[in-house]
């Protein structure tokens, strides 16, 4: 890069492999991915200050480390309310923001009222990439992605691609898109949050799983939740895959910006045509990828490679995942055997349909993940008879639907959570006769209490052949740290029933 181009504001520079180098950023978050930003550009010669309001312990010891390379680091709420400038008295350049930060945050409505740009890590890793770095296959979708983007890192893991899981699960997506030695393919996770503050994505290949109602408390509204989960086919050059089941997945496909050339390909639980995937009776068929996609198909995997994810075998939402990381993997040049091989190692990551423990016949499933109601249908729907876990912070959202839809398979209900009536109200009008009991929170001193006393009510229902399945379809933060928190507490209470913490 020559002088003038790196005296121009850090925007107006060329890129891929933007240079960052004398560049005045500020870091809004400093947790995972704020740490890595501020790591990452510090490295190539820039002048980085980050904010968060946490002075947790860990934020005060990896500040400590960065202030020592020359990063500026303000921990504090009081760093929050209001636009900082740079320790020079500069504006900055450009602000980063980590997904946690609301578009109406005062701060980021600051900067933009400023002229400031705003940009996720999403959007400084791909224009901080090579040009011949590694290739994205971008995952978004209200649920799933996490399994879809893990089933397909194990799959191109298995074909002898060096591969990584990145993006909101795995790494942080700057330190996999600058890896010194250099990954091939990055199988990358996305949040609406991440994607409403890029522009440039840029994929290799994408995919939408699904859209449905989750996070309007940041977004604002629907439509604006789906626009940003649209934004991860922007710019995409080889396969843009969508759920034939889900029309908005197809119509955000439609209105996309792709790269001439660029295919669609649908996925989808029947029969496929070509330029699709989907199931034959219990094989899962590729019709998009294979040499001849009109007059043959090519078989990629049976129901039985995936059926050890499911208490009762695959249930449908794990073939259709699998459907899709299959489809990207195919993408990407990957064969058949290297799907098969990768599927069939592949274990479900904590807290996502995991099977904590047996006990008289009665599987324990632990999907705390499971924080929205769209998350939790899938979750019953893989199971016969549930005793069915549930309740926490709604968060607004309409759960007449899910148990209308469930009611057949709940053979009880225990509800958690501080306020059970969007459950209780669900129920009366839906499953008006399945038993259910609210744990309620005051009668327990924490929330170990708590979740045993929610296991052992749980257990208490079920029989040789039942589920008793912790999804809650609601978000923790009204009783517990995270949802991890609260499915460590249901595995450690399940296993404690036989006698084994």
């Amino acid at each position: 890069m020559t002088a003038s181009e790196t005296s121009k504001r850090l925007p107006e520079r060329p890129f891929p492999g933007l240079d960052v180098s004398g560049a005045r950023i500020l870091v809004t978050g400093f947790g995972v991915s704020g740490y890595a930003i501020v790591d990452q550009t510090l490295q190539r010669g820039a002048h980085v200050t980050a904010v968060d309001a946490s002075r947790s312990e860990s934020n005060l010891e990896r500040a400590k480390v960065l202030e020592t390379l020359g990063a500026r680091i303000l921990l504090g709420e009081e760093h929050t309310r209001t636009l900082p400038t740079n320790a020079d008295g500069s504006p900055f350049d450009v602000v980063v923001t980590s997904p946690g930060w609301r578009p109406d945050h005062p701060l980021l409505v600051a900067a933009q009222n400023e002229g400031i740009e705003i940009w996720s890590e999403i959007e400084l890793a791909r224009r901080m990439q090579k040009v011949d770095g590694p290739a994205w296959l971008a995952v978004t979708g209200t649920n799933g992605k996490t399994t879809v983007v893990t089933m397909l890192e194990s799959i191109l893991q298995h074909a002898g691609v060096r591969a990584v899981a990145a993006g909101n699960v795995g790494l942080p997506l700057i330190e996999a898109a600058l890896d010194p030695v250099g990954f091939e393919a990055i199988a990358l996770e996305l949040s609406s949050f991440q994607l409403h503050w890029t522009d440039n994505l840029g994929a290799h290949s994408s995919a939408i799983l699904n859209i449905g109602a989750d996070h309007l408390d940041w977004h604002g509204e629907m439509d604006a939740y789906a626009q940003a989960k649209a934004k991860v086919y922007a710019g995409t050059e080889h396969a843009c895959l969508y759920n034939k089941a889900d029309e908005r997945t197809l119509r955000a496909l439609e209105d996309a910006d792709v790269v001439e050339g660029c295919r669609a390909i649908g996925v989808g639980l029947s029969s496929p045509g070509p330029s699709e995937l989907g199931l034959v009776e219990d094989l899962l068929v590729d019709r998009a990828f294979c040499e001849s996609r009109y007059s043959q198909a090519a078989e990629i995997a049976n129901l039985d490679t995936v059926a050890h994810l499911g208490p009762h075998g695959a249930p449908p939402h794990v073939a259709l995942n699998a459907l899709f990381a299959a489809g990207l993997a195919r993408s990407f040049g990957v064969e058949p055997i290297h799907v098969r091989e990768g599927l069939a190692a592949y274990r479900a990551g904590e807290h996502r349909s995991e099977i904590v423990h047996v006990e008289g016949g009665v599987a324990f499933i632990d999907d705390s993940k499971a924080t929205n109601p769209d998350s939790a249908a899938a979750a019953l729907s893989a199971a016969q008879s549930v005793v069915w876990i549930a309740g926490g912070d709604a968060k607004g959202a309409d759960l007449h639907s899910l148990v209308a839809a469930q009611a057949e398979r709940l053979k009880a209900v225990v509800l958690i959570g501080r306020d059970p009536e969007p459950f209780t109200a669900a129920l009366n009008d839906n499953a008006p006769d399945v038993p259910r009991v609210w744990i309620d929170p005051e009668k327990y001193g924490d929330t170990r209490a708590l979740m045993q006393a929610a296991v052992t009510e749980a257990a208490s229902h079920a029989s040789d052949g039942d589920v008793v399945l912790l999804a809650p379809a609601a978000a923790s933060i009204d009783q517990f740290t995270n949802y991890a928190e609260r499915g460590n507490l249901f595995a450690e209470a399940a296993r404690g029933l036989g006698g084994t913490p």
